[in-house]
């Protein structure tokens, strides 16, 4: 039996640990921070970008491991940007992924957000289909840094009372 995935709030003891699956995960798909499209100006102030600003960042661990993360950061009083959404390598298609972003949207309307938004590289198959299972519908895409970012977005009280056809 494996270990159990388990899901809490970020510790600044996990920089070193988010950073370097942040690293590994770009690497995954083809793409390097700093070159155009990801930015990680953020990492060293998670704390007051996400959780001091009515926002979220979670890991997720197995066996005291960080192998899962992501985050909510805040757009406007309404809405909220998805973001960090990490699942190492050798821990994919288990659907710590899905777990996460399911928290993340529970998370997002206890903190009074009607809309979550987002995006990710069309080479980014996993993630494209985790927002496509999770409702999200695609709002535009744009050229950026040799790459196509696709922007997605739902609306979190819809999805309370209707399920949502996806379109990202």
């Amino acid at each position: 039996m494996s270990a159990p995935f388990e899901i809490r709030r970020y510790r600044w003891s996990d920089l070193e640990s988010v950073w370097a699956l942040h690293r590994i995960c770009l690497a995954q798909v083809g793409l390097a921070p700093g070159d155009g499209v990801w930015y990680d100006d953020d990492f060293p102030r998670i704390n007051e970008i996400y959780l001091a600003d009515r926002g979220e960042f979670l890991v997720g661990e197995v066996s005291g491991r960080v192998v899962a993360m992501g985050g909510i950061r805040r757009v406007d009083d309404e809405t909220a940007e998805m973001c960090r959404l990490r699942v190492h390598p050798e821990f994919q298609r288990r659907g710590y992924g899905a777990r996460v972003v399911s928290v993340l949207e529970i998370r997002a309307l206890e903190l009074g957000y009607r809309r979550l938004r987002g995006d990710t590289t069309l080479n980014q198959h996993a993630a494209i289909e985790l927002y496509r299972k999770y409702g999200w519908r695609e709002i535009r895409r744009e050229e950026r840094g040799g790459c196509v970012v696709v922007y997605g977005e739902k609306e979190l009280i819809e999805t309370m009372s209707t399920s949502s056809t996806s379109h990202i």
